[in-house]
């Protein structure tokens, strides 16, 4: 039999009764579409997540005090005191690093000179800082080295602090106070948005030094960013690092007093947990599927048994069981195929929607629908046997006597 006989016989069977055979399709059609709008949502978390570690800077490792798990970076940062500026420049002569930024962080109220005050992060860094986050600055400029050397109350505000304190007047030449000392603006960043739980236009910069001489009075880092030549020198770099500091504060290596952290740690770790969870959403809309694939079993079933005289004379004029088999398998692929279709379609739509109603990333890849079609088949083919198979052994005698 001729593949367009067949799917012509498949068509007309299916069209007999189109009540049952919608019926059927819907099962196939909420399970596929399940399915689609899961693997979207767990592919749209991977991709902003993505994002969100390359909005920390490309190519750096971080090194914090004390010993901590990934979540450290991203949550908060260790409360140890272990790492100070020697250390940094311990790091500068490892072959492969581009720039090494030490960071001192705390949280401080900042008042401006009409009264408006607000409580927010203050970090305290040098002039490498706004190169290894990709900050770029909207007005006014960065602090530079000699800066950092002369220890000037000099400070560079976040776009929501800027926003906070002085509204739509220019806050470059300002006088602000941080913990009751006077500092100048020189400069408002740019609009970067947030990236792993921080909030970059909420943050304020002032020099490292001045930092730990009059607001931190700590010399103790709370961070070290090391921006690394390219994506593939990252773990050598990691690995080389790790020794140099375990050397220079002199610990056991299977307990150092520090940690670093690698963005491709974070990546892979979050990427884990986001796929462990599309898996899970994926298998339990699964659960229509099978179901979807037992209502198509059910109708092949009533239509063997409807079509038993037919199927016998068939069978009489001298069709062979495969062609039986083909015919009924057919009419069951059909139908897994047109609900597929119909399926991707409407998890497409639900993905978009979900997409700009609650706001959630949402990606629909090729091989999601590749996926989907394989599974609609296999479906079909699974399920369209037994009934199939049954039908191809029909006695052609008893088949014709039957009422």
């Amino acid at each position: 039999m001729r593949f367009s006989d067949l799917l012509n016989e498949a068509i007309f069977a299916i069209s007999a009764n189109k009540v049952r055979s919608g019926l059927t399709i819907l099962g196939i059609v909420i399970g596929i579409a399940s399915v689609i709008a899961m693997i979207s949502i767990g592919q749209g978390a991977n991709l902003e997540i993505t994002r969100s570690i390359e909005g920390l800077g490309s190519n750096i490792l971080t090194v914090i005090p004390g010993s901590a798990r990934v979540g450290a970076m991203i949550y908060g940062r260790g409360t140890a005191q272990t790492l100070k500026e020697e250390d940094v420049e311990v790091l500068k002569k490892i072959e492969g690093v581009l720039d090494v930024v030490p960071i001192t962080q705390r949280t401080l109220q900042i008042v401006a000179p009409n009264g408006n005050n607000t409580r927010t992060t203050i970090i305290g860094t040098s002039e490498g800082i706004f190169a290894v986050r990709e900050i770029s600055i909207e007005k006014g400029s960065t602090f530079e080295e000699e800066h950092v050397k002369k220890i000037s109350r000099v400070v560079v505000l976040g776009k929501n602090i800027a926003d906070d304190l002085f509204g739509d007047e220019n806050p470059v030449g300002k006088i602000v106070k941080i913990s009751g000392i006077n500092f100048k603006v020189i400069g408002v960043a740019a609009p970067k948005g947030g990236a792993m739980g921080l909030v970059f236009d909420d943050m304020v910069y002032v020099p490292i030094t001045t930092m730990q001489k009059m607001l931190a009075k700590s010399d103790y880092l709370t961070s070290i960013l090391i921006k690394v030549e390219s994506k593939d020198l990252l773990s050598q770099v990691q690995d080389e690092a790790f020794f140099k500091l375990v050397e220079k504060h002199g610990v056991d290596p299977q307990s150092p007093d520090f940690s670093i952290i690698s963005q491709e740690d974070v990546l892979s770790t979050l990427t884990q947990v986001t796929n462990i969870m599309t898996i899970f959403l994926a298998a339990i809309a699964s659960i229509s599927l099978v179901v979807g694939g037992i209502g198509i079993m059910n109708m092949m079933l009533t239509s063997v048994t409807e079509r038993t005289r037919e199927i016998g004379l068939r069978k009489a004029i001298g069709a062979k069981n495969r062609e039986i088999l083909s015919q009924i398998l057919a009419e069951s692929v059909l139908l897994t195929f047109l609900g597929g279709v119909i399926g991707i379609l409407l998890g497409w739509l639900i993905s978009l929607g979900i997409s700009k109603f609650a706001q959630i990333s949402t990606q629909v890849s090729f091989s999601s629908v590749i996926l989907a079609f394989s599974v609609c088949t296999a479906i079909g083919i699974f399920f369209g046997w037994w009934p199939a198979k049954k039908a191809a052994k029909l006695n052609p005698v008893e088949a014709l006597r039957y009422e």
